[in-house]
């Protein structure tokens, strides 16, 4: 480097280290009160958020949603008698107390709960003087066994084998509709929003561990999307303890790697200043956490810590010839604040690329994240160096850093011929072979959505996920539905050719690979004029008689809306896997636009598996378009920063390496594309390019000082590979430790990032050197002072 370069302060600088008490005095100020700021977050989330809310799907669902009963947000309650049926005095009294207690929970839509206590669940059947029916537990019931022999009968002729009754009489559902908001029971006029995790754990300590303990010969499981966020949010209370686990094995690592107590403090405490200056600015926007913002707070820690060493191991070199730890920071400032801040930009865009992703979850770990990086500026980039300048570092530190800079390292000058003429080519070919076959892989195994039964974000293991197995496997009606929507003319949903139409395609679903069953009118209506005839099976067939329809959906309460325009075809799926999805959803989209026509429509899509469908479709739309923002914004800067595109192409494509070898990685391990995986490949790519930055920013120092390639980079090794290499490892022990998550999409999450920051740091160290010998001319760099916004 010139003396140019080592002595003349920028006014940035001056600033900063001419007001030293001031900039610290100033950050304790903003510490205070973004700390207390921090303490107000508290678990949120909510239904809307986690859903794509402009998709068409989506939009449809929202219209319709009052003529849409129970097809939204859902609790499902599953009382088992594990010895025995459902026909005991016992388990019913039992049913009773769960029913009640269930419908004075907050934030159940009380109108909408079905069980068998429930008035709206009836029977009918044929007699000799026409239909009878009546509510399945009558008035009279009194536990008795004539009661309950009667209450049996009333069960098989009430259509609810299946679906509110298991296909084995072991076990009974109750339905528990949810409202995302309720009234305030001491002020009606304000609003509640529901807590996901208050109302799991109701559920919890309410029903489950109440009435098991109550009564022994009952177990209970309980699924659905609110049940399963609160699973979500109380195993994410663990990231605390993965965050502890971080913390001790980095100050462990920084210190093996600084010899200096000081100076890995400093660190930490300006990082931990970091991470709570973003939780306090996200409770100041108004967010919460989720369990995808969560992990916002460890990659915050980790790229902190990331910026945080190169500046410490900075300093160290400085301080070996400089007069004091004041000029050490002051040079050490000069040297990286703007390489540091291109990089902090690059992290930010690999971050802001995700808000085109129209799902709040998604939106606001991507504002979380981007404000993180955004302080990161504060705190490691000026707050640290301001620090060192007053409590220096350790003549232990010092002399190690000389003795460094004095001695020859064998292993850096084995990395250093990957600079070599001779293995240059070869690196390159080999990264080209590598890129080629993962892409292929990619391209033919990797699967935008879900590919496990259940809650894949839980272990198969999980109580939910075995919860969620005991409702597949004992009803006909799975927790995974995908509803059609049938929009007529007023009345016109009782017409013949609108039910004959939605009979086609419910025998076409049912026809379909992965559908269990289709229900709709169009089954009451049946069964209807099935029982007007004698109960004969030849009648089982829809009338052209108007009359004699109407009169037969008379009893399909709740499967059609007041007016009669939309009617729900309600598709019950083996599963919500991504193959299964896109049949369904492709079959029905053929349908609809077979037999789409002015006063009938065919609309996609409600219910849970609806939302996954169209959630699959907003991440394959916006995964391609994430990758090439991404790439675009961070070739950007660098080309911004170096002014070369050269240097621009040296330190992206180990990027574009990575990310292909990572979605790789995902196809091999079984992995789908979605919400939770999605983000971390921006999140690969923004950190992982800092890597790249601060090697070619070091790298081209030495070129301009007329080193030849090999030699320049050996040099950029031995001032900065070792805090690269350590930086790398130390990012990747540090997410390692989610894999041991008992939540499976931050396990997933820890496995792939801890892999894209070893890959990263690796593509830097290797890929970087073999591209420059071949794109970089360091005769034409020699001698330059400007050539670069690095160089000022």
């Amino acid at each position: 480097m010139s003396s140019h370069h080592q002595d003349k302060a920028t006014f940035l600088e001056r600033l900063i280290f001419n007001n030293r008490p001031v900039v610290i005095l100033l950050c304790l100020l903003a510490s205070i009160f973004l700390f207390f700021q921090a303490t107000q977050v508290r678990p949120s989330t909510s239904f809307e958020k986690m859903i794509p809310l402009s998709h068409p799907y989506i939009k449809k669902m929202i219209e319709f949603r009052n003529d849409l009963a129970n097809l939204g947000n859902t609790v499902r309650i599953s009382v088992e008698a594990k010895e025995g049926t459902i026909f005991t005095q016992e388990y019913m009294e039992t049913l009773r107390q769960i029913h009640d207690e269930a419908f004075y929970i907050p934030g159940v839509d009380r109108s909408g709960m079905k069980s068998l206590w429930s008035p709206s669940v009836r029977w009918t059947e044929v007699t000799e003087e026409g239909f009878d029916g009546g509510e399945v537990i009558p008035q009279t019931y009194d536990g008795s066994a004539e009661s309950l022999n009667e209450l049996r009968n009333n069960v098989l002729k009430s259509g609810q084998i299946g679906r509110l009754v298991a296909n084995n009489f072991r076990s009974s559902i109750i339905d528990v509709p949810l409202q995302e908001s309720y009234s305030d029971p001491n002020d009606q006029s304000r609003q509640i929003k529901l807590d996901y995790q208050k109302f799991s754990h109701e559920l919890e300590e309410k029903i489950r561990d109440k009435y098991e303990a109550q009564n022994p010969n009952v177990e209970i499981h309980i699924v659905g999307f609110a049940k399963k966020v609160g699973d979500l949010i109380d195993g994410l209370v663990m990231v605390v303890a993965f965050f502890a686990i971080a913390f001790l094995i980095t100050l462990v690592l920084l210190y093996w790697f600084t010899w200096c107590i000081r100076s890995t403090i400093a660190v930490l405490i300006t990082t931990l200043i970091a991470v709570g200056w973003q939780l306090g600015l996200m409770h100041l926007v108004g967010f919460g956490l989720d369990p995808y913002s969560m992990l916002v707070p460890f990659l915050i820690f980790a790229i902190g810590i990331s910026h945080g060493v190169q500046k410490i191991n900075g300093i160290a070199q400085q301080s070996s010839d400089a007069d004091d730890a004041l000029t050490a920071a002051r040079r050490t400032f000069r040297q990286l604040f703007l390489p540091g801040m291109i990089a902090i930009l690059a992290d930010a865009v690999g971050f802001i690329t995700l808000l085109i992703i129209d799902i709040g979850v998604i939106r606001e770990l991507a504002i979380g994240a981007s404000i993180g990086v955004a302080v990161i500026v504060f705190t490691n980039l000026i707050l640290l160096p301001v620090a060192i300048s007053y409590i220096g570092i350790s003549k232990k530190a010092v002399a190690r850093s000389k003795k460094d800079a004095v001695s020859d390292h064998p292993f850096w000058r084995l990395l250093s011929n990957f600079a070599h003429p001779a293995v240059a080519p070869v690196s390159v070919v080999l990264a080209l072979l590598v890129a080629v076959g993962g892409f292929w892989y990619q391209k033919e195994h990797l699967q935008v959505g879900d590919l496990d039964q259940g809650a894949p974000e839980l272990r198969p293991d999980s109580r939910y996920n075995q919860d969620n197995d005991f409702v597949i496997r004992n009803y006909s009606t799975s927790s995974d539905v995908l509803v059609v929507m049938v929009k007529t003319a007023p009345e016109g949903c009782s017409h013949y050719d609108t039910l004959s139409a939605m009979d086609e395609l419910m025998w076409k679903m049912e026809n379909t690979e992965g559908v269990q069953s289709a229900v709709s009118m169009v089954s009451v209506a049946r069964q209807g004029i099935k029982g007007m005839n004698e109960g004969s099976l030849k009648w089982e067939t829809l009338s052209r008689n108007q009359d004699v329809l109407n009169n037969s959906i008379s009893r399909a309460e709740g499967l059609y809306n007041s007016d009669c325009s939309v009617a729900p075809v309600m598709v019950f799926l083996n599963d919500h896997k991504a193959q299964t999805l896109k049949r369904v959803v492709a079959a029905v989209e053929a349908f609809a636009e077979e037999n789409n026509r002015e006063g009938l429509e065919f609309l996609l899509a409600a219910g849970n598996a609806g939302i996954e469908a169209a959630t699959n479709e907003v991440i394959a739309k916006s995964e391609l378009i994430i990758l090439i923002l991404v790439y675009l914004c961070v070739a950007g800067m660098c080309l911004i920063t170096f002014r070369s595109l050269a240097a621009t192409v040296c330190i992206v494509l180990p990027l574009i390496l990575t990310s292909i070898l990572g979605n790789a990685l995902m196809a091999f391990l079984g992995i789908g594309v979605k919400v939770a995986t999605l983000p971390v490949i921006a999140l690969g790519v923004g950190i992982g390019v800092d890597y790249g930055i601060y090697i070619y920013s070091r790298l081209e120092s030495f070129l301009r000082a007329g080193l030849p390639l090999q030699e320049a980079y050996y040099e950029t090794l031995k001032s900065t590979g070792k805090a690269v290499l350590f930086t790398g490892l130390c990012l990747a022990i540090g997410v390692a430790t989610w894999m041991f998550s008992a939540i499976k999409f931050q396990a997933d999450m820890g496995l792939m990032l801890t892999f894209m920051f070893i890959v990263n740091m690796f593509g830097a160290l290797w890929l970087l050197p073999a591209l420059a010998r071949f794109l970089i001319k360091p005769e034409k760099l020699a001698g330059k002072v400007g050539g670069s916004l690095l160089a000022h």
